[in-house]
């Protein structure tokens, strides 16, 4: 098998996977994910597609994540992961998009408006 190769995206997150065929190992710059994802919770995100076609253990994946923070980080990676799955076999893209693995989350930060603490706050109202 050759190098297959994908992009997953969440918030300010881009996940950038080299996956190959071997025992299951996951790097992700240059850390392995228990190291880089300590939580149980993120790891759990990270293999969900690879648990739901049943093939934890049979591709070696190299990442390199950057921006976002950890939980989009985390679901930047899982996307990623089912768009290489997909190219691999594209069987496996009616079970992933059931599962809601193949939809990108759109769901972005909104700007901070001046005259305004945050985007939709606004400073207390005073009558006199």
């Amino acid at each position: 098998m050759e190098v297959v190769n994908a992009l997953g995206r969440r918030k300010a997150a881009v996940a950038r996977i080299y996956m190959t065929a071997g025992s299951g190992n996951i790097t992700i710059n240059n850390r392995e994910l228990k190291q880089y994802f300590p939580q149980a919770t993120l790891q759990y995100v990270v293999l969900q597609p690879l648990n739901l076609m049943n093939v934890a253990g049979q591709y070696d994946i190299k990442v390199n994540l950057d921006g976002g923070g950890i939980n989009g980080q985390a679901e930047a990676l899982r996307l990623a992961i089912s768009r290489a799955l997909v190219k691999i076999d594209a069987e496996n893209k009616t079970e992933l998009k059931k599962a809601g693995f193949m939809t990108r989350d759109p769901r972005e930060v909104e700007r901070k408006k001046p005259g305004q603490p945050k985007a939709r706050k606004r400073f207390q109202f005073s009558k006199r």
